[in-house]
């Protein structure tokens, strides 16, 4: 199995049961190993009171395509820690894009940076996000050499 065939097949078999990302509306636009694009529209209960995307749902993008890029190895990953910075706010039916890639991995350990954009490119959020691999495959595999 390639590479990037075991990161689509972990990616389907983690989507399967993601209720989360799937109720917020979110898509998988790209999976590679390490690298993850999703999107998510802004719908009317992603608002909060000021008429812009809830940060809380910003966030959620974000980590959905850090998880899914951090768990791109069928080796299952968890977020040990993550820290974002709202740079410019999400509007109302716009279709927002968080683009995951890992920076560094090693051992357990991996270093994700999420960027977030609007529809007209414009950076939304930045985060980074530290990834800790635990016990477990998305689907029954031989272990990698």
């Amino acid at each position: 199995m390639t590479p990037q065939e075991r990161a689509e097949k972990s990616a389907k078999a983690m989507w399967a049961s993601d209720r989360a990302s799937q109720g917020m509306g979110m898509q998988i636009a790209e999976i590679a190993p390490g690298r993850a694009v999703l999107t998510m529209r802004v719908r009317p209960e992603h608002l909060n009171g000021h008429g812009i995307c809830h940060g809380g749902f910003i966030f959620t993008l974000a980590d959905s395509a850090f998880a899914f890029a951090c768990n791109s190895y069928n080796q299952v990953t968890v977020a040990q820690e993550n820290q974002i910075t709202f740079l410019s706010p999400g509007r109302a039916d716009e279709l927002l894009t968080a683009t995951a890639l890992e920076q560094d991995r090693q051992g357990r350990s991996g270093v994700y940076d999420v960027t977030v954009t609007g529809e007209d490119g414009r950076k939304v959020a930045l985060m980074r996000g530290l990834s800790r691999s635990i016990k477990g495959q998305h689907f029954q595999e031989e272990p990698q050499a």
